[in-house]
């Protein structure tokens, strides 16, 4: 047994040596840091062109779609309760909202709606019934800028509003929605 493992210890082959590393390398160093730096710029290149202007119009409520359920009685006073009560301190003193309940159910009694499609979203008035604010019309559009975040404002007849946030800056075109469809253009 020990002859055995003499006679494959003859063999036995030593690991080849290093190789230096410039001769591994068959493009200069620069060309290879340009060609990482391009591989990594081109994809962004090519996606930041493909980015376009789009119009965007205020949306009809008719096909917007409730997507929260409206308080019930027992909700909204106990929401009365913790914001127009002595914590009142801390959301401002609104003092007309908490006059009396009829006005913090008049302000606070809404339900979240989003247009077809989703782009636009707020809280609507669930003292209203659905029929009357599906056939609420557009009046203007706003658009308003805060830390790289863009808020195109639609408001509609009986006091509702939509929203929509973006990132990309939105220019409104036409305000007036009156006279037919505001719109918006967003890059």
């Amino acid at each position: 047994m020990v002859v055995e493992v003499l006679v494959n210890a003859d063999r036995v082959h030593a690991p080849p040596p290093p190789i230096p590393l410039t001769e591994t390398l068959t493009m200069p160093l620069p060309t290879l840091a340009k060609l990482a730096l391009l591989s990594i710029a081109l994809p962004a290149i090519l996606l930041a062109g493909t980015a376009r202007a789009e119009d965007v119009s205020c949306p009809t409520l008719e096909a917007a779609v409730q997507v929260a359920t409206c308080p019930s009685e027992a909700e909204l006073k106990y929401t009365y309760a913790g914001y127009c009560s002595d914590n009142a301190r801390l959301y401002g003193r609104d003092i007309l909202t908490c006059a009396n309940f009829d006005n913090y159910k008049a302000a606070k009694n809404t339900a979240l709606w989003e247009s077809r499609g989703g782009a636009f979203s707020g809280y609507l008035n669930c003292n209203l019934d659905a029929a009357t604010l599906r056939a609420s019309r557009a009046l203007k559009m706003s658009a308003e800028q805060k830390n790289g975040l863009t808020r195109l404002v639609c408001d509609y007849a009986n006091d509702q509003r939509m929203v929509m946030r973006t990132r990309a800056h939105c220019t409104v075109e036409a305000a007036d929605c009156s006279g037919g469809e505001c719109r918006a253009r967003c890059d």
